[in-house]
């Protein structure tokens, strides 16, 4: 978490209250590495709480098991291979920081690459989640002939529909802004990548960078989530993700055997689309889209909310943050 330096940060002790202590009037002290912005000024008891809800992410994100090197996925399906600008989050772990974000509770991931220098609760933060979807073999035989712009129409329509799913299921609205990085398909080494501009209502805007690896039963995803601000960080990111990730022996995309695979029920498009069709019909793009939220989820303390509206107050902005939402500290676990 960083915030612009300021001579706020060093608040004079204010003299006691009548019939109060010293003790209890007394600005504490910001941890190491926090400041606040220029002209924001908290009381003591402001002070502390925020003290409080830096402790406790800096908790949380101690009680992380991150792990680097070479990192076997699905059981031999594949193999990761970080270095040290990398660390590697377990499935149960993922799940933990992306319900901090603010994302509904996703168990299903095989796990999630954070950059190792770098707070998942800081500006600068970031994150790729790892999917496996074992819907068959993928053609490409059509990449070439798709109509990237045609196919965001469609997109950006399918998402106004899924928004009336969102609202039951009591998740924030989305809109699809456009493509921040239109499709690439790579047919030499079978890999597609894009990304899209998401709007969840924040003043900032999410990035969702997605990269799917082709394989011989299905496909690897890796998707990242950050702000869009960060596509310039983010870009060549992704670009040497990809190389660090690869199919095992007999799960190639070329050690497909058409006697006895079974071929994907979609192409190139539905990748990007985000659909994939199921016994039940399509599963839509409902849960495609993450996002990390710029606020403290990770509390659940509706007291910080006076604190948020004073540090966007500082930052130049107008909007009120949203209360912080409960239930989604450490103790999830």
């Amino acid at each position: 978490m960083t915030w612009t330096a300021s001579a706020s940060a060093q608040t004079p002790e204010a003299p006691p209250p009548e019939g109060g202590t010293a003790e209890a009037t007394a600005v504490p002290e910001l941890p190491e590495g926090i400041e606040l912005p220029e002209g924001v000024e908290l009381t003591p008891e402001e002070m502390r709480e925020l003290i409080a809800a830096v402790d406790q992410e800096r908790q949380f994100e101690a009680s992380l098991d991150r792990q680097e090197g070479t990192i076997s996925l699905r059981d031999g399906l594949a193999t990761l291979t970080l270095d040290a600008r990398y660390q590697y989050l377990s499935p149960e772990d993922t799940d933990r920081v992306l319900q901090a974000w603010g994302n509904p509770p996703q168990p299903d991931h095989l796990g999630m690459v954070i950059p190792a220098d770098t707070s998942l609760f800081g500006d600068g933060s970031w994150a790729v989640t790892i999917d496996w979807r074992e819907d068959g073999f993928v053609e490409d035989d059509a990449a070439d002939d798709i109509d990237y712009d045609e196919l965001l129409e469609e997109m950006q329509a399918d998402t106004v529909v899924d928004n009336e799913q969102r609202r039951q299921l009591g998740l924030q609205e989305v809109q699809l802004v456009g493509w921040a990085e239109p499709p690439h398909y790579d047919g030499a080494r079978k890999r597609l990548y894009w990304a899209k501009e998401l709007d969840f209502g924040a003043p900032m805007h999410t990035l969702n960078y997605d990269i799917r690896v082709l394989g011989r039963r299905g496909v690897l995803a890796m998707s990242a989530i950050g702000g869009i601000e960060q596509l310039p960080q983010l870009k060549p990111a992704m670009e040497d993700l990809m190389t660090k990730v690869s199919f095992n022996e007999g799960h190639r995309y070329a050690d497909f055997d058409p006697d006895v695979d079974e071929v994907a029920a979609y192409g190139i498009g539905g990748l990007i689309a985000g659909k994939v069709l199921a016994k039940t019909g399509f599963f839509a793009v409902i849960l495609a889209f993450l996002v990390k939220a710029k606020k403290l989820l990770i509390l659940g303390v509706v007291a910080l909310v006076a604190i948020g509206r004073k540090l966007l107050g500082g930052r130049g902005g107008n909007q009120e943050p949203p209360p912080a939402e409960a239930g989604s500290g450490p103790a999830e676990g």
